[in-house]
């Protein structure tokens, strides 16, 4: 018999997980961010960019409401996050297919750390100067002729692999 809501035995946990959404513009997306982040406890979502579209009402369909719970920033210029992530001692691991990254199962989760999670736009994915400060860039290993997939089907599984 399936559980409602109500009665589900999930523990409601947070993790000192940030997603940081490097200049992710579709509105799907974003609601579909908050509701995935809101379902693996992550603590906040920082929107990378001028101009994201975060009108609740367009979101809601996706996000399901949790734009209401889980806390967000945007930060418009990449300097100024680049600042606040090294100033706030994150470890950063960029979620890309790059010449130096390694399998996501190889991650490496220090403890007693902040974790800024990076994901990258549906068309640029993440920008050099992230990958730059990035300590890991790590991909999820695809097996079909698709070289990558939707921003919000990686950090789920991301997502998936660092709070299990």
């Amino acid at each position: 018999m399936q559980l409602t809501h109500e009665e589900n035995q999930f523990e409601r946990k947070t993790f000192p997980i940030t997603l940081v959404c490097d200049h992710i513009y579709f509105q799907q997306n974003i609601g579909s961010l908050f509701r995935i982040s809101e379902a693996f406890g992550v603590e906040n979502i920082i929107f990378l960019g001028k101009d994201i579209p975060l009108t609740p009402r367009k979101i809601n369909k996706t996000s399901r409401s949790t734009h209401l719970h889980v806390p967000h920033t945007i930060i418009e210029k990449t300097d100024d996050l680049v600042s606040y992530l090294i100033e706030n001692d994150f470890e950063i691991i960029a979620l890309e297919i790059a010449s130096t990254s390694k399998p996501l199962k190889e991650v490496k989760i220090p403890e007693n750390k902040k974790i800024a999670l990076l994901i990258g736009s549906e068309i640029e994915g993440i920008s050099d100067d992230l990958l730059k400060i990035s300590h890991q860039i790590v991909h999820i290993n695809m097996f079909g002729n698709n070289s990558s997939m939707n921003v919000v089907q990686a950090a789920s599984i991301a997502l998936y692999e660092f709070t299990s």
